[in-house]
């Protein structure tokens, strides 16, 4: 294989060096991807870890303590990535706001989730952030913004609970405005509407009969004969399905029905609604209910519920007292958590940052790698055109070497044969001996021209092979002596190595035989510092540094040591023989 391959021989190369930058990349992506897959994957979890303890505490009735951890995990939540957890989150706060009578607090949260309402498809989150925010108006008796916002709701109610639900907090706006007529008609059909789902038995019974009492209220004020009926029913039903709390309300409102007519069954009423409130601990109801029993009753009696009243009334301010400082408590662990979460997002900006570094570190990796990709293809091309061309040179230069070597050293003698065969009598013995001699002297040369171009075996016999090729530039009158040629680790050589050496001593002998008037050569192998060194000497007459005419026979043999990366020098010219040697790398 001479330089003409190179080009060729470079491409498994090249594509191993492409396959391995595209392995590199690929697994930089894949590291960066499964970093921030991690990443991400870990604040999920933990966000639905810190989610789901605040919804148990939630239903446990610890509020407080729910809201501690709503409070904790807002800041973990990125509301373009995850609009429901962040809508969800803000509403629950927003309803514990609202229980503990801060309306404004809560509407706070919800006004931050109005951006991200469009973005979510649980229309229930959507119901209940406009029902808790109606809810609020109507605590602050802003009753035209509550019936508002229970109207917008009405849109997002997705199951017929709901929309009953929200029909009766309209009901209940319309009544605390006085427009009884308007909350009766809205009642009316809700209770023709009412049918028993076994499934919902008790949920739904609570509802018909929270429905009758308020209905009932408003035929009270409406002076409707038909109130005590509703409240008798609402408590006959809230009885069977022992719901205490309506049970509660309706003697609290048959009381109130009796209040003017006759005071001592009124106050039976008060009393029964009375001991559920005190069984249950209905604080806000039971000191209402305390109240209406120091005006109802009279003697004794009227001092034991007054005294009860006092008693009840400072308990409840020192409990609100305890609870405010409880709130304080955990506002300062809010501060804290604040402080906390403020470093939470420092961390995750300086994550976001780096990132975008990485990103734009990304982008100038992959423009390099396109870049080098694209001048090792163009090399990868260059060489291979190259190659082809260099190749084409080394068959010309061969086949005009060739048919330099036939017209110098066969046209002339197979012209003096045709000669002698023409002009002389081959029926002598003599002219018969010199004619067969001459054709041995053309086939000989012929033989020897075909050898110097004609493929090199370079296996285990390669030596062997060298050798027979040195030997046959021996004559009488030339001796050739080698050394070392057996020392070389000829295994290890590359094949287009060992070609190049072979054709450049052929042509180096050659040349001795052609143009040298040498009766003596040598050529030496050695190897020093990983290199193989050859020198080659013979005893040739009239060489001087300045002989063109060798330089330029023995450019070829220049030119095949470079092509495998090695150097030739000149060592000596002198009148007494000529000396030159080679190396390159095993």
């Amino acid at each position: 294989m001479d330089i003409s391959t190179k080009g060729q021989s470079l491409l498994p190369l090249l594509f191993k060096i492409i396959t391995v930058l595209l392995i590199i990349l690929s697994l930089h992506s894949c590291k960066k991807e499964n970093w921030i897959n991690r990443k991400k994957e870990k604040t999920t979890t933990q966000i639905k870890k810190i989610i789901d303890t605040a919804d148990v505490l939630l239903d446990l009735k610890k509020r407080d303590s729910a809201y501690y951890y709503f409070n904790k995990v807002l800041p973990l939540i990125d509301p373009k990535r995850n609009p429901e957890e962040f809508v969800y989150t803000l509403m629950c706060m927003a309803e514990i706001q609202h229980f503990k009578g801060n309306p404004i607090k809560s509407e706070s949260y919800l006004t931050k989730t109005m951006p991200y309402l469009e973005k979510i498809k649980n229309r229930g989150y959507k119901w209940t952030v406009y029902t808790i925010m109606a809810n609020n108006y109507h605590t602050s008796y802003d009753l035209k913004n509550a019936l508002l916002h229970h109207q917008k709701a009405l849109n997002y109610t997705s199951t017929t609970l709901q929309r009953n639900q929200t029909l009766h907090n309209i009901a209940l706006v319309y009544c605390d405005q006085e427009k009884y007529i308007d909350a009766i008609e809205i009642y009316l059909p809700l209770l023709a509407k009412h049918t028993t789902d076994p499934e919902n038995l008790n949920i739904d019974e609570t509802n018909y009969a929270m429905v009758l009492n308020d209905l009932g209220h408003c035929y009270y004020k409406t002076h409707n004969p038909k109130a005590l009926e509703c409240f008798n029913e609402s408590l006959k039903i809230n009885q069977q399905i022992k719901n205490q709390e309506g049970i509660m309300f309706n003697h609290w409102f048959i009381s109130l029905y009796y209040l003017k007519s006759n005071p001592k069954y009124a106050s039976k009423h008060v009393k029964l609604a009375y001991d559920i409130s005190c069984r249950h601990n209905y604080t806000t109801k039971r000191i209402q209910y305390l109240s209406a029993l120091v005006k109802c009753s009279t003697g004794p009696e009227q001092k034991k519920y007054a005294l009860a009243y006092i008693q009840l009334s400072d308990s409840i301010k020192e409990v609100r007292l305890r609870t405010k400082n409880q709130f304080s408590q955990i506002k300062y662990d809010s501060k804290l958590d604040k402080a906390e979460n403020l470093q939470l997002k420092t961390q995750k900006a300086e994550n976001k940052l780096q990132l975008e570094r990485e990103k734009n570190r990304n982008i100038i990796s992959y423009i390099l790698i396109l870049f080098i990709l694209v001048i090792l293809l163009f090399l990868s091309s260059y060489l291979i055109l190259k190659g082809r061309r260099e190749k084409n040179d080394a068959i010309y230069e061969s086949e005009m070497r060739i048919s330099a070597k036939l017209k110098s050293e066969l046209s002339n003698n197979i012209y003096n044969l045709i000669l002698f065969a023409s002009t002389e009598n081959l029926e002598s013995e003599e002219n018969k001996e010199r004619l067969l001699n001459n054709l041995e002297v053309i086939y000989s040369r012929t033989r020897n021209i075909s050898k110097e171009n004609s493929s090199i075996l370079t296996d285990e016999n390669y030596t062997l092979i060298l050798k027979e090729m040195i030997s046959e530039f021996k004559t009488q009158d030339i001796n050739i002596f080698s050394s070392g040629l057996d020392t070389i680790p000829w295994k290890q050589i590359d094949k287009n190595k060992k070609i190049i050496l072979y054709r450049a001593l052929q042509e180096l002998f050659t040349n001795m035989k052609t143009h040298s008037k040498a009766t003596l050569a040598s050529i030496t192998f050695k190897i020093k510092d990983k290199k193989i060194i050859v020198t080659y000497a013979n005893n040739s007459v009239g060489t001087t540094k300045n002989n063109t005419a060798l330089k330029n026979r023995l450019q070829n043999v220049e030119s095949r040591i470079k092509t495998i990366n090695g150097t030739l020098i000149f060592d000596t010219y002198s009148q007494s023989g000529f000396k030159l040697s080679f190396t390159f790398h095993l």
